[in-house]
C-alpha cells in the first residue's frame, strides 16, 4: 500500500513538472508568435446568483455550478441544461483560476509583464466579462477597513499590486533613472472623458477628449491630463479620488454595476544606465579627438597651420592679400576641424502600462434597466461588439481592421493590434443562470488567442550626436 501511494505521489510530481515545462514552452511560443495571452478567472457563487428580485429573468434561476476550472489551464462548461444532454464544452487558456484562488495568486501570473515594461515593452492588461462577473474586483479589489493592513493588501486587485511592484522594480534601478506619470480616462456612452482634468477651482470634472490617429499610425488623446507620481500610494490616491466620478448604476444583476470602461495608464520614462555610460564614453573619445586636432593645428611645425611657409617671399606677399584664410569665418579651424562644443545627448524612451476595467456585457431582459440606463447598456454592448469585431479581423488577417467603429477600440488600438504585450483576463460567473453570458465570454477569449500580432518590439534608446 505504501509503495502504491509513493508511486502515485511520484507520478503526480512528474505530471506537475511536465505541466510546468509545457507552460514555459507555450509561453515562449506565444511570445515568438505575438499572440494575445488569455487568462480566465471563475468567481465563487455569490448571494445575488439566486436571482431574487429579477422578475424579468426567463427560465429557472438556479445556483447550480456549471462552469468549473478543472486544472490550471482548462475550463469545462456543463451544457446539459441547454437541451444538449451530456454535452460538455472545454476551453483552454494560458492560465485558469478557480474560485479558491486569491488576489495574490492571480497577480503572480501577471507580475512578469511588469519586468517587460522596464525592459522597454508596452504592456496592456484588460479584464473582460459580463456584469457581476468580478472584473472590478480583479482589477481594483474590494474595500477594506484598513487598506494598508495585511487584509487590505490581500484584497487589492491587479492595479494597486501592479503599481506597488512597478515602484519596487524602479527602486532597484539607479536613482532618477525612471519617472512615472498617470492618466485616467473612462469611455462612457462612446465618449472619452479625462477623469484627471480639473476646472478653474481645481475640482475634478471629467472633461471630454478626442482620440486621433497620428502620422505614425498610433492613437493619441490630445490635452490628456498626466500627473507625476513617486509611489504606489500616490497612484492609488489618485485613482480613489476619481473613481467617484465613474458612472455607476444598480441593476437587477448587480447593485453597483459600472457603466463605463475605465483605463488607467502608467507612462514610464526611462534612461538606461548602460546607454548613459556609452554616451559618456563617446563624448570623451570625441573630446580627445578634438584636442588632438587642435594641438596639431596650432603647432608651429604644422604645415597646415602656416601655409605661407611653403611659399617664397614674393608668393607670400602676393598671397597674403588674396588668401581665403584671411577671414576667421573661412579659416580651416572653422571649416574642417570639429567643434569643441559638440555633445552627446540621450533621449529617454517611454513605455506604457495600460490597465483596463471594461464595463460588463448585459442582457437587458435580465438586468431590467430602463431609460438612461438602457442607453448605457446599448453603448456598452456595442463597444464590446466592436472589440470582438476587431479581434475577429485580426485573427482572420483582414486588410482592414475596424478600430474606429468605437472610441474604445480606437483608444486601445496600439495595445490590441500594435506591438504591446496584451493580456486579457476573462471573468466568468459559475452558475447556470449566467451560462449563456459565460459561454460568450469564453468564446471571446478563444478568438483572442487566435490573433497573431506583430512580435512585441522593445523601445530603443536614441543617442543623438550633435
Amino acid at each position: 500500500m505504501e509503495a502504491l501511494e509513493r508511486s502515485l505521489q511520484e507520478e503526480k510530481e512528474r505530471s506537475r513538472t511536465e505541466r510546468e515545462r509545457r507552460k514555459i514552452l507555450h509561453n515562449t511560443l506565444v511570445e515568438l508568435r505575438g499572440n494575445i495571452r488569455v487568462h480566465c478567472r471563475v468567481r465563487p457563487v455569490l448571494p445575488f446568483d439566486d436571482g431574487q428580485g429579477s422578475t424579468l429573468a426567463i427560465g429557472p434561476a438556479t445556483t447550480e455550478e456549471v462552469v468549473q476550472a478543472v486544472n490550471d489551464d482548462t475550463v469545462v462548461v456543463n451544457c446539459t441544461r441547454m437541451g444538449n444532454p451530456g454535452l460538455n464544452k472545454m476551453f483552454e487558456f494560458e492560465r485558469v483560476h478557480g474560485p479558491e484562488d486569491s488576489q495574490d495568486v492571480v497577480f503572480e501570473e501577471v507580475k512578469p509583464l511588469l519586468t517587460s515594461l522596464l525592459d522597454g515593452y508596452n504592456v496592456c492588461i484588460m479584464a473582460y466579462g459580463q456584469t457581476g462577473s468580478g472584473k472590478t474586483h480583479t482589477m481594483i479589489g474590494s474595500q477594506a477597513e484598513d487598506p494598508s493592513g495585511p487584509q487590505g493588501e490581500a484584497r487589492q486587485g491587479v492595479i494597486p499590486k501592479a503599481a506597488t511592484e512597478l515602484f519596487r522594480l524602479i527602486s532597484e534601478k539607479p536613482a532618477e533613472s525612471h519617472t512615472v506619470e498617470v492618466s485616467v480616462v473612462e469611455v462612457y456612452n462612446n465618449e472619452v472623458l479625462d477623469l484627471l482634468a480639473k476646472d478653474e477651482d481645481g475640482v475634478a470634472m471629467g472633461a471630454k477628449r478626442d482620440v486621433i490617429t497620428t502620422s505614425t499610425g498610433t492613437s493619441e488623446v490630445p490635452l490628456l491630463s498626466y500627473v507625476l507620481v513617486r509611489s504606489s500610494a500616490d497612484v492609488m490616491q489618485l485613482i480613489s479620488s476619481v473613481l467617484r466620478l465613474r458612472a455607476r448604476c444598480p441593476t437587477l444583476v448587480h447593485r453597483d454595476s459600472s457603466r463605463s470602461h475605465l483605463i488607467v495608464t502608467l507612462t514610464v520614462s526611462s534612461k538606461s544606465p548602460n546607454a548613459l555610460a556609452l554616451a559618456r564614453r563617446l563624448q570623451n573619445v570625441k573630446k580627445d579627438m578634438q584636442r588632438k586636432a587642435q594641438k596639431e593645428w596650432w603647432s608651429p611645425r604644422c604645415r597646415r597651420a602656416n601655409p605661407m611657409a611653403r611659399q617664397s617671399g614674393d608668393e607670400r606677399s602676393a598671397s597674403s592679400s588674396s588668401s581665403p584664410y584671411h577671414s576667421p569665418s573661412h579659416s580651416p579651424i572653422h571649416s574642417s576641424c570639429p567643434s569643441p562644443r559638440a555633445s552627446t545627448t540621450q533621449a529617454p524612451f517611454r513605455t506604457k502600462l495600460q490597465l483596463v476595467d471594461l464595463a460588463g456585457s448585459e442582457c437587458v431582459g435580465m438586468s431590467g434597466v430602463t431609460g438612461a440606463a438602457l442607453w448605457e447598456t446599448s453603448c456598452i454592448n456595442r463597444s464590446l461588439s466592436a472589440l470582438s469585431d476587431v479581434l475577429g479581423a485580426l485573427a482572420e488577417q483582414r486588410p482592414h481592421v475596424p478600430y474606429r467603429n468605437s472610441k474604445l477600440t480606437h483608444l486601445l488600438q496600439d495595445a490590441i493590434g500594435g506591438d504591446a504585450k496584451l493580456l486579457v483576463m476573462l471573468c466568468v460567473s459559475p452558475t447556470q443562470r449566467y451560462m449563456t453570458e459565460s459561454l460568450q465570454s469564453l468564446g471571446f477569449g478563444t478568438r483572442a488567442r487566435q490573433v497573431q500580432k506583430d512580435t512585441p518590439r522593445r523601445k530603443n534608446i536614441a543617442l543623438k550626436l550633435k
